[in-house]
């Protein structure tokens, strides 16, 4: 076994009830999107007492992100950058559990508190071996991942991928269908564009009764979504994968009452920038086209949400090798494409990044849940795993020419 990875696995071992507490005081203490003053502070703290160098990102709503600096020997060298996210959702928290969310409607449940306590513990890691490497680590603390536009694009604006060293970016994300002590990778593209749209629809109010007298927005509505599904079904090219959802309709009328206008919501997803660009053309001319031909109209609001991830094959293939030899090559899995979206994406335009899951399920345990639901958890061991890993990685990378 390399001696160096026999170090950063004992140096995890050892710091692995640290960094669990770490992780339990995020989770305790959640703050949504663009909002993570106290998480920020916590965090920078943290890195001061560890006497690693940061800086604040000041510049609009992405005032909260952070990044701080591990430097080796020859620090201009080369730069390897690592990135966790910090904001929680709106979610009111089911769990029971010593460290629950005390600040009620708020909850860390896309595993955003496991990935700053984890990057946290990295750094802690590299700066104990700041001696044995040449070049500069950056380590990204992000703001509002899960809020367009997100941090990333701020974090991004506000120059943190400047440095002419910086040759390549690691981020990771929890994985409950994924066994704790494993990882997956995918090269290529991984997760799809995510845009918002919002539909207003308008029409004649009336007595419910009386229909030929208004005209119907809710029905309108009705032919609206079920045409737009053509979207997806005749005319996305059946290679480029593809979802149209819509999740909210809202029709403030009453069993005996045609309302004046219904207000829907979804999401257009896909992994094709050309196709989204012209998808989004389509589901406006037929969205207001229905509408006008039953005598009502129709506002699309399409807001651009983040791009397709793309990992960088070399990258991700060399990180699949290093998990290899840190973990053992029976914990490291291929993962399928994934539909969900992560501004993490915005990186992987700018940089050559690697994007890779970070298993925390436990059936034993009952830790089953998915993201973005009240009881949602992990098995703390994969902190261990996942701070020991991304040290890994960053100092693999720097090795190479």
């Amino acid at each position: 076994m390399d001696l160096l990875s026999d170090r950063i696995k004992k140096i995890a071992g050892g710091i692995s009830a640290e960094v669990i507490s770490f992780r339990r005081h995020l989770h305790q203490n959640p703050e949504l999107s663009f909002k993570e003053f106290k998480t920020s502070e916590f965090i920078a703290q943290t890195l001061l007492n560890k006497k690693i160098e940061i800086e604040y990102i000041k510049e609009g709503i992405a005032q909260t992100g952070l990044v701080a600096y591990i430097k080796g020997k020859n620090p201009g060298k080369k730069m390897i950058a690592l990135r966790a996210d910090m904001d929680a959702l709106p979610i009111i928290e089911q769990n029971v559990i010593d460290y629950k969310s005390i600040n009620e409607g708020v909850m860390h449940a896309c595993g955003h508190d496991v990935h700053s306590s984890s990057l946290l513990g990295t750094a802690i890691i590299l700066n104990e071996l700041k001696d044995q490497f040449e070049g500069t680590i950056k380590l990204v603390f992000q703001p509002g991942e899960e809020l367009i536009p997100g941090g990333a694009s701020l974090m991004i604006k506000a120059g943190i991928l400047k440095e002419k060293s910086l040759k390549s970016m690691f981020g990771q994300h929890v994985a409950p269908q994924i066994e704790v002590g494993k990882v997956g990778f995918r090269s290529g593209i991984y997760m799809a564009s995510a845009d918002e749209i919002y539909l207003t629809v308008k029409g004649k109010g009336g007595h419910a009764a009386m229909p030929d007298n208004a005209v119907d927005p809710v029905l309108i509505t009705a032919h609206i979504i079920i045409a737009l599904q053509q979207v997806v079904s005749r005319n996305a090219n059946p290679k480029i994968p593809t979802v149209l959802s819509f999740g909210k309709v809202i029709a403030e009328g009453a069993t005996n009452i045609i309302p004046n206008e219904v207000k829907v919501a979804g999401t257009f997803r896909t992994l094709n920038e050309e196709w989204r660009s012209e998808a989004k053309k389509r589901i406006t001319k037929i969205a207001t086209g229905i509408a006008e031909s039953m005598g009502g109209t129709c506002d699309v609001n399409i807001l651009d949400g983040y791009p397709y991830l793309e990992n960088n094959p070399l990258l991700t293939d060399r990180a699949k090798v290093y998990a290899k030899e840190f973990l053992g090559e029976e914990n490291v899995v291929d993962l399928d494409i994934w539909m969900a979206s992560e501004d993490f994406a915005y990186y992987t335009h700018h940089v050559d990044s690697c994007f890779y899951r970070l298993g925390v399920r436990n059936e034993t345990l009952g830790i089953t849940s998915g993201v973005h639901t009240p009881t949602f958890n992990v098995d703390e061991k994969a902190l261990e795993v996942g701070s020991g890993l991304m040290a890994w990685l960053a100092l693999k990378e720097l090795e190479i020419k």
